[in-house]
């Protein structure tokens, strides 16, 4: 099958590792040659490489079209794309269209979501599959308990306060459905990392995401989506449905399962804890990438970068854009 993978990136990596004051091994010559044999599938990824100062406000894609993994870092010294968890989500509202646009405020790379269905098969963004954490669903529907999000209508869902239980800022905003997003942030040059959460609870919804990406055909634009999910059968069911958008599969997978996740995956998304310089390489050998959850910790960052960790997710992308500012200017004064 082919393959969707970004250019390599040594000197950026290089950069990095003298800015950490700490040395990694170097790419494997099979992760190289991997992502040389499809250097063709990615070189518009290559050309229209995300940085701030001169961000795209729209996309020219090809529905399906090849997608190298994914939105360029911004800077020579920030090879770490900075993916701002479930938007910037430690300064605004998680899953709201506020909180991913205080992420292209604070200057992450991509934006991650989570994709849940209500009761009429309607795309929404929630993380937890209850209504009551981040909502005043318990307050608008009184005895509806345990308040599932696949229980009520979006039309119900609609009524309800998400920015209000965060502070008193973003009082009544709405939770917003996938449509809503995509709309919100397509000319904001931000990629997407979008999470099908509990997909055990909405059969079928891998087909309803696609459909709605391809309503959106920016979305699939060179570099700008991965999709992922906890459930791994999941992502080999949107493998099939759109075999061109890369893949992430969230956890730790045994050392020895990752040869035949990488038939079908392009990146395997560990907790930080979990995660070792070795496991890493593991994965880089077999052409796929890491993108490691979720880190607000700059010296935990740091640690992270000298393990050579392809993205980091994060609720705080400002620090995160910080450091590998600071980081890359620490480079270049040696330079």
């Amino acid at each position: 099958m082919s393959r969707r993978l970004g250019l390599p990136t040594t000197t950026l990596t290089a950069l990095v590792m003298a800015a950490v004051t700490t040395t990694a091994a170097s790419p494997s010559a099979a992760s190289s040659a991997h992502q040389a044999s499809h250097a063709s599938a990615t070189l518009a990824d290559a050309s229209s490489a995300y940085a701030l100062s001169s961000r795209p406000s729209s996309f020219s894609p090809a529905v399906d079209s090849p997608v190298g993994i994914v939105a360029r870092p911004s800077s020579a010294a920030e090879q770490v794309i900075n993916v701002a968890h479930r938007g910037a989500s430690a300064n605004a509202p998680e899953n709201t269209v506020a909180a991913f646009q205080r992420a292209r405020t604070e200057q992450a790379d991509m934006f991650e979501l989570d994709v849940q269905e209500t009761r009429d098969h309607k795309l929404v963004l929630m993380h937890d599959t209850t209504l009551s954490r981040t909502t005043d669903a318990e307050r608008v529907f009184p005895g509806s308990a345990p308040w599932r999000v696949g229980d009520f209508t979006l039309a119900e869902i609609r009524r309800l306060d998400a920015g209000a239980w965060f502070s008193s800022r973003y009082r009544n905003e709405p939770v917003p459905t996938l449509g809503e997003a995509l709309r919100a942030l397509e000319g904001s040059g931000l990629g997407l990392l979008l999470e099908i959460k509990a997909p055990e609870l909405y059969p079928g919804i891998e087909a309803r995401v696609a459909a709605e990406l391809r309503r959106h055909p920016s979305w699939l634009a060179a570099g700008r989506l991965v999709v992922q999910s906890f459930d791994w059968g999941s992502m080999r069911t949107f493998h099939q449905i759109m075999p061109r958008v890369p893949i992430g599969l969230l956890g730790t997978p045994a050392a020895g399962e990752l040869p035949a996740l990488a038939r079908f995956a392009d990146l395997i998304n560990p907790p930080y804890g979990e995660l070792t310089a070795s496991y890493v390489g593991r994965v880089h050998k077999l052409g796929m990438r890491v993108y490691t959850w979720t880190v607000d910790d700059p010296q935990t960052m740091r640690r992270l970068i000298s393990e050579r960790v392809d993205g980091i997710i994060t609720n705080k992308p400002g620090v995160l854009r910080a450091l590998t500012r600071a980081a890359a200017s620490a480079a270049g004064g040696r330079g």
